[in-house]
């Protein structure tokens, strides 16, 4: 039986109109500029037209290829532009507050993104890596909180506070490769970071500008140098920027869908009230570069009685013919309050199995990182609800760990 709402079926909100806007620090970090913004900035301090691509290539070698944390590491620079750059800008990431770590090997880390000098008006946000055999997965937010009210979602529940900058987005992957040891330089085997999923906190669609500059760094072969075909970006349904992000950013790409039906889909995912099905799917048919190499996921969350039946599944295959497809089934991940059940086992295998049969693959994800409500769906920053003294103490731990 699909939860019932207190509130009546028009007041659930589509979308949120963002709290605040970025306020950059004194000293503004140099992480999610563009060659061509780095060579603006050293034209502030003086750098001759000249030295600009050169000092920019340096740059972008030591910020994104060997991770440096501070001007001072960057040797292959003059110390005096060094100095010049240290008093000016920063290369500061986000400040891990908390590191958690699941049984499963899952960690989620808790990032402080500072806005201007109000330490009151820091907000915090979610990053979560997941390790497997042959990869791993860091599961990256755009938005401080989120712009939709999916209800299956814990962080819908969560108002949104403002957009992060594509600083703030790289910064976090830089932040997982910090803590993982993971740059260049190291000696014990392969890379640990090598998936980007944007599924994080927020819907990156509504923040396209800074998600697609973020992920054109994060794809630099020069620099962090994660390939596009393992970059995915993840939607609820932004259709007008579907197209776009093909054309812009290049990226795989995962479809939120959940649900076959507009009148249930507009329950579970209210922007299907903006953009129904019917324009979803065509958009996805449109999408650039889509092919059997480069499908795109349609990532269906399993619901107890909602949305799990056999006709949900001929109707799914019904609907994505055409469309170069996979379909991840995702049991639902619990969290404090919510209304829904995760489908049975057993009813799970038999969604599976019938579109698998019907020629589509068809994998259920195993479910990682639940114990520290790091699994999808999960993620909500919880720290404005802390003192003080407790956030403080959060710091210590993550410093010392």
């Amino acid at each position: 039986m699909q939860p019932t709402t207190t509130e009546p079926h028009n007041a659930i909100l589509v979308e949120k109109t963002p709290l605040e806007t970025y306020v950059p620090p004194a000293r503004p970090s140099l992480i999610g500029l563009s060659r061509t913004e780095l060579a603006d900035r050293l034209g502030e301090i003086g750098v001759t037209p000249a030295q600009r691509k050169m000092r920019v290539q340096q740059l972008w070698h030591w910020l994104y290829f060997r991770g440096a944390q501070s001007f001072d590491d960057m040797t292959s620079i003059s110390k005096g532009i060094r100095a010049e750059l240290a008093q000016h800008f920063t290369v500061d990431r986000p400040e891990v507050v908390a590191e958690q770590i699941s049984n499963d090997g899952t960690r989620k880390w808790l990032l402080r993104l500072p806005s201007g000098d109000n330490v009151e008006r820091a907000h915090e946000v979610e990053c979560v890596y997941i390790p497997e055999t042959d990869r791993g997965t860091l599961c990256v937010s755009s938005q401080v909180g989120c712009t939709l009210n999916c209800s299956f979602c814990h962080t819908g529940t969560q108002r949104l506070v403002r957009n992060l900058t594509a600083g703030e987005i790289v910064g976090q992957i830089m932040v997982a490769r910090d803590r993982l040891n993971d740059w260049a330089d190291r000696e014990d085997g392969p890379r640990r970071v090598t998936n980007i999923v944007m599924m994080g906190m927020g819907e990156p669609l509504y923040n396209f500008d800074a998600v697609r500059d973020a992920l054109l760094i994060v794809g630099d072969n020069e620099g962090i140098g994660i390939s596009r075909r393992r970059i995915t970006l993840s939607t609820s349904g932004v259709v007008p920027n579907i197209v776009r992000a093909g054309e812009e950013i290049g990226v795989m790409l995962a479809i939120s869908l959940h649900a076959v039906r507009d009148e249930l889909r507009n329950e579970l995912v209210p922007l299907n009230r903006k953009y129904p099905i019917k324009e979803l799917l065509q958009a996805c048919r449109d999408y650039p570069g889509a092919s059997n190499a480069r499908r795109i996921t349609f990532e269906y969350v399993m619901l107890k009685g909602v949305n799990d039946s056999l006709d949900d599944a001929k109707l799914l295959v019904k609907l994505l013919k055409g469309i170069h497809a996979k379909i991840n089934l995702i049991p639902f991940n619990p969290w404090p309050g919510t209304a829904y059940e995760c489908s049975d086992w057993d009813q799970i295998e038999k969604f599976s199995e019938y579109i698998f049969n019907a020629g589509y693959s068809s994998p259920v994800r195993t479910p990682r990182g639940r114990d520290i409500l790091a699994a999808c769906g999960q993620l909500k920053s919880e720290t404005e609800k802390l003192s003080a003294r407790e956030r403080q103490a959060l710091r210590a731990m993550a410093m010392t760990d």
